[in-house]
């Protein structure tokens, strides 16, 4: 059976903005979803969060889709990362997402960027990755698409007037990602 997890961002919750939303969307489609809280939201630490993921997946396989917004996509980025040989997960759906620091970064989650991505590695763990960033966002600049691209040939998606996709934006349902998603667990149907 297909699982999704879904990995909300800094001071996120898993009730917060789209992500309800998104978890009841599968569910009515069949998938086992879940949106973990992670743990220390205001103050995060990326083994902390690293570990909440990989305690939630316990076994990763192909059947396993990860979904991240803002600081849960670089989250799960370190997860892949430190998959063992073999291991393999389905697909990932980054939502305004970033994998190394920006032009706007303003401090506070120098944990998760104690080391350069090994794009590689990370590319040995799931074959299928989009990157969603909307041109308005007011947080992460929009050549993290690039990024995603250029390391792990995402296809990328590029929206307007969905800012940072949380609920400042107003933001609570994301047909978008929903969409996107369904397009890698399920390609022979769109």
């Amino acid at each position: 059976m297909k699982r999704v997890i879904i990995v909300h961002g800094f001071k996120g919750r898993p009730e917060s903005n789209w992500k309800s939303w998104l978890k009841n969307e599968l569910e009515d489609k069949g998938f086992v979803a879940s949106n973990p809280e992670m743990p220390n939201t205001d103050h995060p630490d990326a083994d902390g969060w690293v570990h909440k993921l990989a305690e939630t997946i316990a076994t990763p396989d192909t059947e396993t889709y990860l979904v991240g917004h803002s600081l849960g996509c670089i989250t799960i980025l370190r997860y892949l990362e430190n998959l063992q040989d073999g291991q393999k997960i389905g697909g990932c759906v980054f939502v305004a997402g970033f994998g190394e620091k920006f032009k706007k970064y303003s401090g506070g989650h120098d944990s998760f960027f104690d080391h350069d991505l090994d794009w590689h590695k990370i590319k040995e763990h799931c074959d299928n990755f989009t990157a969603i960033h909307s041109d308005d966002d007011p947080n992460v600049e929009i050549d993290q698409l690039k990024l995603f691209k250029d390391n792990l040939d995402a296809k990328v998606t590029r929206t307007t007037g969905m800012g940072h996709f949380g609920s400042p934006d107003g933001i609570y349902e994301a047909p978008i990602i929903r969409d996107e998603l369904l397009t890698i667990t399920s390609p022979d149907q769109f």
